[in-house]
């Protein structure tokens, strides 16, 4: 009945619809299956909280028009229309539809039957445009085609989204197991958050308990594609984060991508080799409880952001970032950067957090991330213990201080060059020769 299109409105939509069938695979769907769905979007849809919940997503459309308020009965017209399209005894049209090729539907998408049929429009899907806008569209003509399997896909899309600072946030991936993944879990925590908001009483659906980057890494270490270790013939994945709002008052998007090379990098660290000690780094990542003199007796501190999540985005957009995260993460100099006093990253000490050193880590992520290759890295390597053989042998702590602390790399050839010089006096092979210092630096 439905299968993955690329696009990842619908994508996230047939995900969402997959997981509220309890199935997998999107082809194995049948029309019960979708009528289930069907039936609850019109329950849900047309009451509280979801109903209010939806003008970020769907303004003006037949669920959020405050007009039927009083008129109940157009909001299950419109429900009946937009999401019960895909049936066998609906007509179509000659018409593809833009998504999936398929037909498109031969029917208004409206309460009066004034639209054109199985024309779609922004109040149908988020951040296109209105009724009457030719603008982007071919031959003049406002809206796009759309088929009934599509259009049910995109009214299920903002319930395999999370919601975070007022929009969805909504998660694409090239592996399709992995948009699946995150469909499944959002649409599991707003069926969860829908119920809890009913019991209350309450008109409005929780924000997630996270920042969205946050969110984000912490979700996609949950799936099961990440915990497994990786097959050789096994393609990597990427992951594009889509933080969007359809709101008439202000639609904006803001689009996050973690690249393969990070979300590679991510699967490793869960492996057997380096999951202990990544964890550890990870857990001095998280905000801490803010101080204060006079704390008074509130709810638990409850951390919303995990800074080297946050760093993660856009590690390699400037090869600055990746360096800041090196020295901060895995080297564990404070950060001056930080922000705030719930910030871990100022109090980073290498003398006091020697066990979060690892170069097992270091060497992942400059092979993953900073794609550099392997002679390279055993020859980083091999100059860091032969420096370090040379300072506890020598005893030489002016070099060591200015090895530490210089910035610029002139400084640091001079000093390399001193040592050196001082070594070989004392009757030692040279630390380092032409040849590895070029390909170190």
């Amino acid at each position: 009945m439905l299968e993955y299109t690329g696009h990842p409105l619908v994508d996230v939509g047939v995900a969402t619809i997959t997981a509220f069938a309890n199935k997998r695979d999107p082809s194995r769907l049948t029309e019960a299956d979708l009528d289930s769905v069907a039936d609850y979007i019109t329950r849900e849809y047309t009451r509280q909280p979801l109903m209010s919940f939806l003008t970020v997503a769907f303004p003006n459309s037949g669920f959020t028009q405050p007009a039927y308020n009083k008129q109940p009965e157009k909001r299950l017209i419109y429900a009946e229309r937009v999401l019960r399209a895909y049936r066998a005894d609906v007509p179509a049209l000659d018409t593809p539809g833009v998504f999936t090729g398929r037909p498109a539907a031969a029917v208004p998408f409206d309460v009066k039957g004034e639209l054109p049929p199985g024309q779609a429009y922004r109040q149908h899907i988020p951040l296109t445009t209105g009724e009457g806008i030719i603008n982007f569209h071919p031959y003049g003509l406002a809206g796009l085609p759309v088929s009934g399997p599509a259009m049910l896909a995109l009214q299920a899309f903002p319930l395999g989204c999370a919601k975070c600072g007022g929009r969805l946030l909504a998660v694409h991936s090239d592996n399709d197991e992995l948009t699946f993944h995150f469909a499944a879990t959002f649409l599991r925590q707003n069926r969860k958050a829908v119920q809890v908001a009913q019991e209350a009483g309450s008109k409005k659906m929780p924000e997630a308990k996270r920042s969205y980057r946050t969110l984000l890494i912490e979700t996609l270490l949950e799936a099961e594609w990440m915990r497994r270790e990786a097959q050789e013939d096994e393609r990597p994945s990427s992951i594009t984060a889509y933080h969007l709002s359809n709101s008439g008052q202000g639609p904006d998007l803001d689009i996050y991508h973690l690249p393969l090379e990070v979300v590679g990098f991510l699967q490793a660290m869960e492996s057997a080799r380096y999951r202990g000690t990544w964890h550890k780094i990870v857990n001095r990542a998280w905000e801490v409880a803010p101080k204060k003199k006079r704390r008074k007796k509130t709810q638990p501190f409850e951390p919303r952001r995990n800074w080297l999540y946050e760093d993660l985005f856009g590690l390699q957009d400037d090869p600055e970032n990746a360096r800041r995260f090196l020295r901060t993460y895995f080297l564990r100099v404070p950060a001056h950067y930080a922000r705030g006093d719930t910030d871990p990253r100022v109090g980073y000490s290498l003398q006091e957090e020697t066990s979060l050193v690892s170069w097992k880590i270091t060497a992942e992520f400059l092979r993953r991330i900073l794609h550099m290759d392997k002679e390279r890295i055993e020859q980083i390597r091999t100059l860091g213990d032969n420096l370090a053989a040379y300072v506890s042998g020598q005893n030489d702590r002016r070099f060591f201080r200015q090895f530490f602390t210089l910035q610029r790399y002139g400084d640091l050839r001079t000093a390399l060059i001193k040592a050196n010089l001082t070594y070989v006096r004392a009757g030692h092979a040279p630390l380092i020769t032409l040849d590895p210092y070029i390909t170190v630096f």
